[in-house]
């Protein structure tokens, strides 16, 4: 399994919405090797590597969602919408020739095809998740038949048997 770089946990202050966009690429750069990890793992079934993967996971979707919400403020307070539609129009509305506006211009879009991508394979990931789910299901129902349905476990994990008999009415 490669080596996922480590995410930033300084995350400083806002004074613009494109001052995050740096560390929101990092940490989406760190998600979609995670997310390909994962995949990798699905298509192996890998049960502990998957367990690792999504371990480390929790700590960068944090932060992405961390450094999305000062963006969100910081767009806010120039009065733009606190979303990726206002962070939009904010691109596109200052100073379009400026060069550090063009910087700008040019690390959200790479950040919006980045999370197109992380969209993606997480959606992959998805119907890998549902074949192996239905792969499950089917060889437990296969046990259930071969058990008689007696014996077996129920959703809640218990062991569940069907008595075979009356029951008592006390009354």
């Amino acid at each position: 399994m490669p080596a996922v770089p480590a995410v930033n946990p300084a995350i400083g202050t806002i004074v613009s919405p494109a001052d995050s966009l740096p560390q929101e690429q990092h940490a989406a750069r760190v998600l979609i090797d995670l997310l390909q990890q994962e995949q990798a793992a699905l298509i192996s079934a890998d049960i502990e590597s998957l367990t690792m993967i999504t371990e480390r996971k929790t700590p960068v979707v944090a932060q992405m969602s961390e450094l999305a919400t000062k963006r969100h403020r910081a767009l806010a307070a120039l009065g733009h919408a606190a979303s990726e539609i206002g962070m939009q129009a904010w691109v596109e509305t200052r100073h379009l020739g400026h060069p550090a506006q063009s910087q700008a211009a040019a690390a959200w879009t790479a950040l919006l095809a980045m999370a197109r991508q992380a969209k993606e394979i997480n959606r992959v990931n998805g119907l890998l998740i549902g074949s192996h789910l239905a792969r499950n299901q089917s060889a437990l129902n296969v046990l259930r038949v071969q058990s008689g349905g007696g014996n077996f476990y129920g959703p809640d994990g218990q062991a569940s048997t069907r008595g075979v008999g009356r029951g008592l009415v006390v009354g």
